[in-house]
C-alpha cells in the first residue's frame, strides 16, 4: 500500500470533520432556508457547475435520494437546446466566456420561486460568475460552493471584477486548498484533489438539511426514489410531471420545436 494513502485520508477526513462542525453550528442554515423556502413555494432548484464541478450539480439534481424539483444547468444545453455549434464545446475558453451565462439562463423556464446553487472551485470562470449575476439580477437567490482559499488568490475572468463568492447571497467554502491537490508526489507536482469529495458531501448535507426542514414543517419532501427498485419509476414520473420542462427540458425538445 502506498504511504500516500493514509496521508490523503487525513486530508479528506479533517475537511469532512470541519464541514460537520460548520453544519452543527449553523453554517449551512442560510442555504437550507433558501432551498426549503423555494421548494415550499413550488420552486425548482437550479444547479450549475462546469468541468469537475459538474459532478456537484449532478449530486443536487436528478439523483436517487435527491429532490425531484431540481434541474441541472449544463453548458452542453447551448448546443442541445440553443444555437451554439458542437465544436465550441471542446474549447477550454467556453466555460470562461461570460457571454454564455445569459444564453443559458434564457434557455429554461425559470420562475421567481426558484433558487440557484452554483459550484466552482476557482470561482473565477466567466460562465459561473455570469450566471450568478444574472440570477441575482432577476431577483433569485444564489448559493455558491467554492474554495475561498483558491478564489481569493486568483483574478476573475468576468468583466464585473467579481468572483463567485462575491456574486452570491450565501457562500459555502468547500475547504479545498489553492490548486485543489493536497499531496506532493514529486518536486512541484501534487495529487489528491479534494474539491469533488467535499462538494459532494456538502450537496448531501444540504439535501438532508432541507429534507429535515420540510419534515419539521409537516411537508413530505419531494424526493427521488431509485429507478432500480420496485415502484421507483412510477413514484418519480408522477412527481416529475408536475414540473415538466422546468426540470426535464430534454424530454420536451419535440414539443419546443413545434412552437
Amino acid at each position: 500500500m502506498s504511504q500516500l494513502f493514509p496521508a490523503f485520508a487525513d486530508e479528506v477526513r479533517h475537511r469532512i470533520e470541519a464541514l460537520d462542525r460548520s453544519a452543527a453550528s449553523g453554517g449551512l442554515d442560510a442555504a437550507i432556508e433558501i432551498l426549503s423556502s423555494s421548494l415550499q413555494r413550488g420552486g425548482v432548484i437550479h444547479a450549475f457547475g462546469t468541468g469537475h464541478s459538474e459532478a456537484f450539480a449532478m449530486e443536487i439534481a436528478g439523483r436517487a435520494g435527491g429532490f425531484i424539483p431540481t434541474h441541472q444547468i449544463a453548458l452542453r444545453d447551448l448546443v442541445l437546446l440553443g444555437s451554439r455549434e458542437l465544436a465550441e464545446m471542446g474549447r477550454p475558453e467556453f466555460e470562461r466566456d461570460h457571454t454564455v451565462a445569459d444564453e443559458l439562463f434564457d434557455l429554461y423556464d425559470i420562475r421567481q420561486e426558484d433558487a440557484f446553487i452554483i459550484a466552482s472551485n476557482s470561482g473565477a470562470n466567466g460562465s459561473t460568475v455570469g450566471l450568478a449575476l444574472r440570477a441575482k439580477a432577476e431577483g433569485l437567490p444564489v448559493i455558491a460552493v467554492t474554495s475561498l482559499e483558491h478564489s481569493r488568490a486568483v483574478e476573475t475572468k468576468h468583466p464585473s471584477g467579481k468572483r463567485l463568492f462575491e456574486a452570491a447571497d450565501v457562500v459555502i467554502d468547500n475547504l479545498a486548498p489553492f490548486g485543489d491537490a493536497t499531496i506532493e508526489v514529486a518536486d512541484g507536482l501534487r495529487a489528491g484533489a479534494v474539491s469533488s469529495i467535499t462538494a459532494a458531501y456538502i450537496a448531501q448535507l444540504l439535501t438532508l438539511g432541507t429534507a429535515d426542514r420540510l419534515r419539521l414543517d409537516a411537508e413530505l419532501p419531494p424526493m427521488y426514489i431509485s429507478a432500480n427498485i420496485p415502484g421507483g419509476d412510477q413514484h418519480n414520473v408522477g412527481l416529475q410531471g408536475r414540473f415538466g420542462a422546468r426540470i426535464l427540458p430534454y424530454a420536451h425538445l419535440d414539443e419546443r420545436s413545434t412552437r
